[in-house]
């Protein structure tokens, strides 16, 4: 089981989202705006992030750049969720950290496909590596410690 965060402004289809990873066997929650979800994930840093792009005040480029540049949530899994269709667009996803693109309308079945498969491919890492820890490696007795990238 998961915890998943759903982070999208259309609040039936948040809701929606998170019963059907909830039916797959995840903890699910959702909110609609990026300050919502900032402070969420102070209180609870979930496993992965499924986030819309479109979103009023800070959209969810701006938000997933914000993510990448904190030392906290550098490294949190965010999938994009999102109907914005255009290639130019997606890349630009990628290029700012998100490790997917999942596109609205998605079936239940894709979803829960996708999800599975991002959590795949984490399983055996660290939830997390604190920044500091990556950028000055060094032991208690200032030698320098192996530094496993992941």
């Amino acid at each position: 089981m998961a915890h998943i965060l759903v982070v999208d402004d259309d609040e039936i289809l948040a809701e929606n989202t998170a019963r059907i990873l909830i039916d797959a066997g995840h903890a699910c929650g959702w909110v609609t705006d990026t300050n919502a979800a900032f402070i969420a994930l102070h209180r609870h840093r979930p496993d992965l992030m499924l986030l819309d792009q479109n979103m009023p005040h800070e959209n969810g480029t701006i938000f997933l750049r914000r993510l990448r540049l904190s030392p906290r949530f550098y490294d949190l899994p965010v999938a994009m969720l999102t109907a914005v269709k255009g290639k130019e667009e997606e890349q630009i996803a990628y290029y700012n950290g998100a490790q997917d693109y999942i596109r609205k309308p998605f079936t239940e079945r894709d979803l829960v496909y996708r999800v599975g498969r991002l959590l795949q491919q984490r399983a055996g890492r660290r939830k997390h590596t604190p920044l500091q820890d990556m950028v000055n490696p060094r032991g208690s007795n200032g030698q320098v410690m192996a530094v496993r990238m992941v």
